[in-house]
């Protein structure tokens, strides 16, 4: 996430960050924990975004982050939403899909993805229900977090640099940002 937040930086984009109460949790006494429940990650999305104008909202977040942003989006009035490694199901088990909310998204919505990512591969994903306004911009040979095996050829780093490249231009041409 901090390549990210420093890269969208560098492009002109403003970006807030927060933890989840589980993962600062994590922080203090280095122990495991299980995501906060749903109300709570919800009302910690209220909390960090209280204040920030509807028009100038767009909500993100990686894996399970971003599945409660994509969540949430409608509710606070997002002009976007952003998905990095979107969870499309668990790991191993593709008949529990998690995309019920994103076949009638009325949030523009992008979701960064690798190709080979075990909660959602390409050839999986691009059988599934997803709405109009949700677009897929794919990290080639990427894992959960988009990046790629040595034998490859690519980096990490140029799939995370193709992924930023995206979400700018996807941004400009949904808030109608001049580059």
């Amino acid at each position: 996430m901090d390549a990210f937040a420093a890269g969208l930086a560098s492009r002109g984009w403003r970006v807030l960050r927060f933890e989840f109460p589980y993962m600062a949790a994590r922080r203090t006494d280095d122990k495991k924990r299980p995501p906060d429940r749903q109300d709570v990650l919800f009302e910690s999305w209220r909390a960090a975004v209280a204040g920030i104008p509807a028009e100038r909202l767009v909500v993100g977040g990686k894996s399970m982050g971003g599945r409660m942003a994509s969540m949430i989006a409608p509710e606070l009035a997002a002009r976007a939403c952003l998905c990095l490694g979107y969870p499309f199901h668990p790991p191993g088990k593709p008949e529990r899909l998690r995309v019920e909310h994103l076949r009638d998204m009325a949030v523009p919505t992008l979701i960064c993805q690798g190709t080979r990512d075990p909660m959602g591969t390409r050839e999986e994903v691009e059988g599934y229900p997803l709405g109009e306004t949700v677009r897929l911009c794919w990290a080639e040979d990427g894992n959960h977090d988009l990046a790629p095996r040595k034998a490859s050829g690519r980096s990490k780093e140029q799939n995370w640099e193709e992924a930023i490249a995206a979400i700018d231009g996807f941004l400009r041409e949904i808030l109608a940002v001049d580059s």
